[in-house]
């Protein structure tokens, strides 16, 4: 991140406690912003925001997005110049078993983070990020661009698809300020514990010594490490900053599409990086619909902005897979995240 912008900057994050929001809020508070974080509890134990100690970083507000009162008093008090809109029902298996949920928290909250920034004054930039799921997906073998038509199958990809057209819908309420959406890829770290999801499924059973079941091992994804597009944010968010009219709009930040694998690719290289006799085991599931293709174009982002992923996939899982085997090992993870973002910044 660039210190020099960002030293001294007001800065909300909603979504603090949860995984890829708390690495954007410790690399923000590392480079000298005035964090303030508005979500719930972390959603799991453990969790990247207490292995971090991350409240001591930032201004953390334990409370619910829709709640708009409070969201509206949290941002007033805050005066953010820049907000990151990333509070959200994340999973999209959990989103067929309570979608009414899931479209509550992903439209309606978002709804609420645009109107709570209206009272706003001294607000320049604002980052919603939603998914890779919004597209349209027709299985195409090429990745999906910001123009390609929005729309799901399911109630996860609706509700940030539907959460798309509020971002947009809002838009002419800021004539001073940039409003960007980011989509990002299937992103993978140290420190998220959530629910079926892979990496961290296939942390628990590896530090259990039991076989990592793979549900869709056939299913392609963008995996890229977190602090990719957490780099692509923070740079989103300089530029709107500087020039509101020229970068709004909605950008995809994704690995390079050749690096697009398979579920089971990335399970089997992830177990020989933590042990070489880790057993995965692909066991196809039957249950709620999900992609069986699905890539991303980052065209525009490299074009313009000048963003590109750093880390390759196989860089991705061995820093993923060293993140938490010195959590494991009781290392002190400031220090261990810490060193992975230095060496994400001294990357080509």
């Amino acid at each position: 991140m660039n210190a020099s912008f960002w030293s001294g900057k007001s800065v909300l994050v909603t979504g603090h406690t949860g995984f890829m929001g708390g690495w954007l809020s410790f690399a923000l508070a590392r480079a000298g912003a005035r964090v303030t974080g508005y979500a719930l509890s972390p959603p799991t134990n453990p969790s990247f925001f207490d292995a971090v100690d991350l409240a001591g970083d930032v201004a953390s507000i334990e409370a619910d997005i829709r709640d708009l009162s409070r969201l509206s008093t949290a941002m007033r008090e805050a005066a953010p110049e820049i907000v990151f809109h990333l509070a959200a029902q994340p999973l999209v298996r959990a989103a067929h078993y309570e979608p009414v949920e899931t479209f509550a928290v992903n439209v309606m909250g978002t709804v609420n983070v645009l109107e709570a920034m209206r009272g706003c004054r001294n607000l320049r930039a604002a980052v919603m990020v939603t998914t890779d799921k919004v597209y349209a997906n027709r299985e195409w073998d090429w990745g999906y661009r910001e123009e390609d038509r929005l729309g799901a199958h399911e109630p996860y990809g609706g509700s940030k698809a539907a959460a798309e057209l509020a971002v947009e819908s809002y838009r002419s309420y800021f004539p001073d300020a940039g409003i960007a959406s980011v989509r990002a890829g299937n992103v993978i770290g140290g420190g998220d514990w959530a629910a079926e999801r892979l990496v961290p499924d296939a942390v628990r059973a590896f530090a259990r010594g039991k076989p990592l079941i793979l549900r869709r091992p056939d299913a392609v994804r963008p995996f890229q490490h977190v602090l990719d597009p957490v780099h692509g944010m923070a740079l989103l968010a300089e530029r709107l900053a500087d020039s509101p009219s020229t970068w709004t709009g909605a950008w995809n930040f994704g690995p390079d599409e050749r690096e697009a694998a398979t579920v089971e690719t990335v399970a089997c290289d992830l177990a020989k990086l933590w042990d070489e006799s880790t057993v995965v085991r692909a066991e196809r599931e039957t249950g709620p619909a999900e992609a069986k293709l699905l890539t991303l174009s980052s065209a525009k982002a490299k074009s313009k902005l000048g963003w590109k992923p750093r880390w390759s996939l196989g860089r991705a899982l061995s820093e993923t897979a060293t993140w938490y085997k010195s959590f494991l090992s009781h290392e002190a993870m400031r220090d261990v995240t810490a060193r992975q973002i230095a060496a994400f910044q001294g990357a080509n």
